[in-house]
């Protein structure tokens, strides 16, 4: 579905679950879903990965959302018809969030985006209880002219895009991805998006205790996760990677791995392995790591270089523009016109424009 942008505004409050009036559940064929979810418990898919999207055509002068199972933080951007709210689920929270405004006749679109990523939080998607009588239909196709995956840390992610002069990580009300550059870039090209991004990943090191080589092909930002179904397959895959293998270990004074180049060529080779006709695009910049760490840029151009040597479908881009905070949403749109001016020449994009 189109990518939304945010507007945010007070959430809605969860109320204990009441009898059902007229309950489509989530495994009904009506419903649209995008992203990589979840979907071992059909009835109640986990909704796990930010930009993660579900879709549903109705009519009736009221909706309710119902959920499952949620852990973390989980804020999403429900849309009817372009009004925007920003809605929170709790940590536990078993119930209902109820549509704040009143509807008029006729059909209306519903769309739900996840704004904070993975790693905050995840929740199962139950369904939505409609009027009774309501009609329900599933959305129609979105004219898509590609596919587009992005991999990479908190830059991608969106944390803190909606802070103040200092990033927090306490409230993740803040945090949007439907304001990322990775975001962005998707809806100026017209493209299908998923994004497995976390923030504090790295290729060796990071703030996590996970790298992004044992989890970029799982359903969930864990080693231990099942793999994740590899059927739906991008046009470009777009990877900005390496800033918290600098970051962390020179936050304890010590030097950045000497093995970075070597898993660096090592990850990308295994989800080319995973995505054969795909273009890569080996993206750098957006922090002060990434964009002023000499180490990092040394250790990383030499893993472009071996890498575009032996694959012709894979190429690189520097981003000029950086923070020392995380991007906010205007420096998000910077970076995502510096990407996208640079895709708009690319020969490999031709045929999508």
């Amino acid at each position: 579905m189109t990518a939304l942008a945010a507007v945010p505004t007070d959430s809605a409050v969860i109320r204990p679950t009441e009898p059902a009036r007229n309950f489509i559940p989530a495994s009904d064929r009506r419903f649209h879903f995008e992203g990589r979810m979840d979907f071992t418990n059909r009835e109640a898919p986990v909704v796990v990965w930010q930009g993660s999207q579900i879709a549903l055509d109705f009519e009736g002068p009221r909706f309710v959302l119902r959920w499952r199972d949620a852990t973390g933080q989980n804020f999403f951007n429900v849309q009817v018809d372009n009004r925007n709210e920003v809605m929170g689920v709790s940590a536990g929270a078993t119930g209902e969030i109820t549509w704040p405004h009143p509807l008029g006749a006729g059909r209306h679109r519903l769309t739900i985006f996840k704004r904070t990523e993975a790693l905050a939080g995840q929740v199962r998607f139950a369904g939505v209880e409609l009027e009774t009588g309501a009609r329900a239909w599933l959305p129609a196709a979105a004219n898509y002219k590609l596919r587009m995956e992005f991999h990479g840390d908190s830059i991608t992610t969106g944390a803190c895009a909606e802070d103040g002069a200092k990033d927090q990580w306490d409230d993740r009300r803040t945090h949007n991805f439907a304001l990322t550059y990775a975001n962005l870039t998707a809806a100026e090209f017209n493209a299908e998006l998923r994004c497995e991004a976390v923030s504090g990943i790295g290729i060796v090191t990071g703030w996590i205790d996970v790298t992004a080589g044992e989890m970029w092909n799982r359903n969930y930002p864990r080693k231990d996760s099942a793999l994740a179904d590899q059927t739906w397959q991008p046009d470009v895959l777009l990877i900005n990677l390496g800033d918290n293998d600098d970051d962390f270990p020179r936050s304890r004074q010590q030097p950045m791995p000497g093995n970075f180049t070597t898993e660096y060529i090592s990850l990308v080779q295994a989800m080319r392995r995973a995505n054969p006709r795909a273009q890569f695009v080996l993206l750098m910049g957006g922090m002060y790591s990434s964009s002023q760490s000499v180490p990092l840029r040394q250790a990383w151009l030499a893993a472009v270089e071996q890498l575009e040597k032996t694959d012709q479908a894979t190429s690189h881009f520097v981003f000029t523009h950086w923070t020392q905070n995380h991007p906010r949403a205007a420096e998000h749109r910077l970076l995502a016109d510096e990407l996208n001016a640079w895709l708009k020449v690319q020969p490999f994009m031709q045929r999508f424009l």
